[in-house]
């Protein structure tokens, strides 16, 4: 799943080798790659560096739609650099530990992902630093949740997720619908847990009797420890494993798939291409029609979205223009900061449903559909707009 700007990256990434796979480096303080992008101008513009997990920021999902953030930023000011560095373990430590091992070397730290919260302690001993957090709030350190040098930008995955299991339940033929995600962070959770919220809203709302498929063998277990149900991979870089649970799910008769898997994501889009009958998938983070071209059909029904990558932008630019403020913000619908894609050609949506999700948007920026999450007290059977 690849956009334009990713290819630039592809090259890059075969040559840094010593840049490995996931939220950063396990320790041992490798020497970082030399800046990738720019036009080499260190004195008088910034260093960025992107820290990721195994993925990478050529995933076509979540970690590339920040990495675009920054070559955007890098387009208006090319004398800006960019280095980008993976982590293999999707362990938090780790990824803090990579964090650690090439702070030193570049102005701002771009972290994706919830596992990177503890760069709170990094960010205390690097005033000097600005960090650009995606995703995640930083660790409290001795009381402080806020601190300067540090931007934290999350989003409230439930809404898309929301509209994703209403897109989801009103075009389902089967009358079966699943989500596959990659590990069960808050994030990802929220995804889940919005998207059985708007499948259960269209049940009451529209009389129909859409199941959620979920298997056993791949219910997620959050960071409480409290099994979650949904159908997850354990890794968001596992293509196998991604198509091992799109097949399952197909078997089981579903014919609409949200995916929310990072790389993973993948094999999930290839097991919807390959059935023998008619499966489509929607897709996470960003816009991932493209993706979805299967000979002369699309499998792509449409995507749910976090707008990532202005955020980012806006995030250096600030920096850019010594306007950063350091501070923790939730983006919701009501700064239209999440969304799905209706845009023509861009989905295949019927008019009607179409119609149905764009007035479930409109609570949904006013307060009156609130969707479950992770950890905001409602469940995806029982929440406020749920019709009775």
């Amino acid at each position: 799943m690849k956009n334009k700007k990713s290819n630039i990256f592809k090259i890059l990434v075969l040559s840094l080798v010593l840049s490995i796979v996931l939220v950063g480096c396990t320790g041992g303080g490798e020497e970082p790659a030399e800046p990738t992008e720019g036009t080499g101008d260190l004195d008088n513009g910034l260093r960025i560096v992107v820290v990721t997990s195994p993925s990478g920021v050529d995933d076509g999902s979540f970690n590339e739609d920040n990495y675009n953030g920054v070559l955007n930023f890098i387009e208006s000011n090319p004398n800006a650099e960019v280095n980008t560095v993976k982590e293999p373990t999707g362990d938090p430590a780790a990824g803090v530990q990579a964090v650690a091992d090439v702070v030193a070397d570049y102005d701002v730290i771009i972290t994706p992902g919830f596992q990177f919260a503890g760069v709170s302690s990094i960010a205390v001993e690097n005033p000097d630093k600005k960090f650009v957090l995606i995703d995640s709030f930083p660790q409290e350190i001795d009381g402080e949740e806020v601190f300067e040098n540090i931007y934290a930008m999350t989003f409230a995955e439930e809404e898309p997720g929301f509209l994703a299991g209403m897109a989801a339940a009103l075009e389902t033929e089967t009358n079966k619908v699943a989500v596959v995600n990659g590990i069960a962070f808050p994030t990802n959770v929220n995804y889940q847990f919005g998207f059985e919220s708007g499948v259960n809203y269209v049940n009451a709302m529209y009389d129909r009797d859409v199941e959620i498929v979920e298997l056993a063998s791949y219910a997620g277990t959050d960071i409480n420890g409290d099994n979650v149900g949904g159908n997850y991979a354990g890794d968001f870089s596992d293509e196998a494993t991604g198509k091992v649970i799109g097949n399952a799910l197909i078997e089981e008769g579903c014919d609409i798939i949200f995916v929310v898997a990072g790389g993973t994501g993948n094999g999930v889009f290839t097991a919807a291409k390959e059935a023998n009958t008619d499966v489509k998938v929607i897709g996470g983070d960003v816009d991932q029609y493209d993706d979805g071209v299967n000979g002369d059909e699309n499998i792509v029904l449409t995507s749910a979205l976090k707008i990532m990558n202005i955020n980012v932008e806006r995030s250096l630019n600030n920096i850019k223009d010594d306007t950063f403020v350091g501070e923790n913000v939730m983006l919701r619908a009501d700064t239209d900061s999440v969304g799905y894609v209706n845009e023509e050609g861009r989905h295949q949506l019927s008019e009607d449903t179409v119609e149905k999700i764009d007035a479930a948007y409109e609570l949904l920026k006013a307060g009156e559909i609130v969707p479950a999450a992770n950890f905001n007290g409602h469940t995806p059977e029982s929440f406020p707009g749920l019709a009775e």
